[in-house]
């Protein structure tokens, strides 16, 4: 098992019998020289295709400004919450050579803060762009989105909520002084966290998960189901030589079709890159008072890079 155990005299809060979750920290002994070329060799991979990717969409949205309607501001403000996560890679693969923390506290408390912010604000603007489409496309009302206030107020309040959200993260995320089972009386510090309750932390982890992953996934699969029985609907009219349907007269075009594969894939791709990590978050935490619960470094780190890509 690799938890972390408090060094006699350490600081940080007190924890019982608690153990510390080393995150990208990994001490793997010696010859393992070839396994960091691989893993910065990915890291590296994922940083220029996501980097490369994040640009190219943002510039073919920029130039199209004429026709920046509410679900490409949206989209663009996803391409800048995604350029903003993978940030963190280069401090990650500095961390996964050195394996103890020497970076510093500051970078300690900002780094898992900007990758949960930057999270946090790619998976709610996704579930607001499903929400965006099926508003407009069904034509149930006049999209909210539409005037340039209410969307930048839109904007805002994404960003802003997910910054107060993640916030607890910057607070408890430290520098923290620990000893492993196989280096005992030699101090090494890791970057945890540290929560100053138990309460605390269970709380936080379940409602994020509920909240920023729960709730916009279902979002996401109610806006897709409804933009399915409507491209049903425009079938069947248009099939029957009508232009509009019947009921809500609805015109889908060919534009709208692509739409609906898009956000099916987006539903597809949110469960499958996000459900891994707030898994692996709750079990870290089940991990921290359940030692025979044994999470290796390694399969955290892999499993964010799995989320990075």
């Amino acid at each position: 098992c690799l938890l972390a155990t408090p060094m006699p005299g350490s600081g940080g809060a007190p924890g019982g019998n608690r153990t510390y979750f080393p995150f990208f920290s990994d001490f793997r002994g010696r010859n393992v020289t070839a396994l960091r070329i691989g893993e910065s060799s990915a890291l590296a991979s994922i940083f220029l295709l996501a980097l490369a990717g994040n640009i190219w969409g943002i510039c073919l949205l920029v130039r199209r400004r004429h026709r920046l309607c509410a679900a490409n501001c949206l989209v663009l403000n996803l391409f800048c919450a995604d350029l903003l996560f993978i940030t963190a890679i280069p401090f990650i693969a500095a961390v996964r050579w050195t394996e103890s923390w020497v970076l510093g506290d500051v970078v300690c408390h900002m780094l898992f803060y900007v990758v949960s912010l930057s999270g946090t604000v790619v998976i709610l603007s996704l579930s607001a762009v499903s929400l965006e489409r099926v508003v407009s496309i069904a034509r149930l009302r006049h999209a909210a989105f539409r005037r340039r206030k209410a969307l930048a107020a839109a904007l805002l309040l994404i960003w802003v909520f997910a910054a107060l959200a993640t916030l607890p993260l910057c607070c408890f995320f430290t520098v923290y002084n620990v000893n492993f089972f196989f280096i005992w009386k030699q101090e090494i510090e890791i970057c945890t966290l540290v929560w100053p309750s138990i309460a605390g932390e269970i709380v936080w982890d379940v409602t994020f998960a509920i909240v920023f992953f729960l709730i916009p996934g279902l979002v996401i699969v109610i806006s897709y189901s409804k933009i399915l029985q409507i491209t049903k609907a425009s079938r069947r009219s248009l099939n029957a030589g009508l232009a509009y349907s019947e009921n809500h007269q609805i015109r889908v075009s060919q534009q709208d079709y692509k739409l609906f594969r898009a956000l099916f894939v987006l539903m597809i791709s949110f469960f499958i890159m996000w459900s891994p990590i707030i898994i692996t978050i709750l079990l870290i935490l089940v991990q921290n008072y359940k030692q025979d619960l044994n999470i290796l470094p390694s399969v955290f780190f892999w499993i964010v890079l799995f989320t990075f890509a």
